[in-house]
């Protein structure tokens, strides 16, 4: 029986498409002639991968909206559930050892960027193994080429254009993709990054997650022109629809080939969405409805719709998705058990990492007499 199953399985999987060509919607452009492409081409792999990717991320912010509220993640915590096509499209796009940095919407990014699921649990508990020893928690989580997690709103963008600088100056084709929301769009020192990135023709995409509400104010009643996309005004600007994985990878491949050809700087607004509240202390229904919340998880989840396209292009099997949530809630689960079980970082360790690569240092304490060591 069993080598029956095995034939029939082997037969099946030989039985999909490899890839499909699918027809994407065309992006709003500002000061470009070219636009990306609409039609394009994902195979069968791409296809499992980005599900996967975008599961995980989905499942694993569950299990922290699930945790927090058990009290076991506190203080800040940003959820990304509802935007994982940007992540998952953007990554497509770039390669390992371009650089990137966000603000404290940045779960989602760690895990794209390289981290594991475990190392994310863990430093949402505070615990030792955690991605930052548990010493950065939800807003502050960092791996190669990934700088954070940036607490202070809109701040990320001009440490981001310093990344593209130094790309620059070390003339090794990298660039610096610098992500922030709509509600960080109206600081002042985002447009003082923008003049200089032009200035000096840095190697940066400039993206902003457009998800319609900053904290709980909407897009229409914070900002006089919601075209965020035209913002840069000299800097040319594209505007995507954040809810499909594959205008999101198109989009971004356009931006990193404006980039690298040395056009400098270069403009895009995801139009996305969140499910949960800005934040866990925000339920997120006094200022939108249920129903809102709702039509879009309905009409335009980007999970869903990346389902819908390859169960439709016989691109895979409806058995075969499910086999992948299931390996997705095993690995969450574990996570979170791990998360829950393993020790906080001791005090001593307090002070560590100040420096990369010192030797140790005496840390000042909370009075003169108080005395404590970094070891980098």
């Amino acid at each position: 029986n069993t080598g029956a199953a095995v034939v029939i399985s082997a037969r099946t999987y030989a039985d999909f498409t490899t890839q499909a060509t699918f027809e994407i919607k065309k992006c709003d452009v500002h000061k470009l002639d070219e636009t990306p492409a609409t039609q394009v081409v994902m195979t069968r792999e791409e296809g499992l991968q980005y599900y996967r990717t975008m599961q995980t991320m989905r499942r694993m912010e569950l299990k922290a909206d699930q945790l927090y509220k058990q009290k076991i993640i506190r203080g800040f915590c940003h959820l990304y559930d509802g935007q994982e096509a940007c992540a998952v499209g953007i990554e497509a796009s770039i390669n390992r050892n371009d650089h990137l940095i966000t603000a404290y919407r940045a779960h989602g990014y760690t895990y794209t960027r390289g981290g594991t699921v475990k190392e994310i649990m863990a430093e949402l508990t505070g615990r030792r193994g955690g991605i930052a020893k548990g010493k950065g928690g939800s807003m502050h989580m960092y791996c190669k080429n990934f700088y954070g997690g940036n607490g202070i709103v809109g701040a990320q963008v001009p440490l981001g254009a310093g990344v593209a600088l130094a790309c620059k100056f070390q003339g090794n084709n990298e660039l610096c993709v610098c992500l922030y929301g709509d509600g960080a769009a109206n600081q002042g020192q985002i447009f003082e990054t923008y003049n200089m990135a032009a200035l000096w023709k840095l190697p940066v995409i400039f993206i902003c997650e457009n998800n319609r509400y900053g904290m709980g104010t909407s897009v229409e009643r914070a900002a006089a022109s919601t075209d965020y996309f035209k913002r840069g005004e000299f800097i040319p600007g594209l505007r995507v629809d954040g809810m499909d994985v594959l205008c999101v990878r198109e989009a971004t491949r356009f931006a990193a080939d404006h980039c690298r050809s040395g056009k400098g700087p270069i403009l895009m607004e995801l139009q996305t969405y969140r499910y949960h509240g800005h934040s866990m202390s925000d339920p997120g229904i006094s200022y939108r409805t249920r129903e809102e919340i709702q039509e879009v998880r309905s009409k335009s989840d980007p999970i869903s719709l990346l389902k819908d396209r390859m169960l439709s292009n016989n691109m895979a099997s409806v058995e075969e998705l499910k086999d992948i949530d299931v390996e997705v809630r095993k690995e969450i689960e574990d996570a979170a058990q791990f998360a829950t079980t393993d020790p906080e970082p001791p005090l001593e360790e307090l002070c560590n990492h100040i420096f990369h690569n010192n030797p140790p240092v005496e840390v000042r304490g909370t009075n003169p007499w108080s005395k404590l060591k970094s070891v980098s």
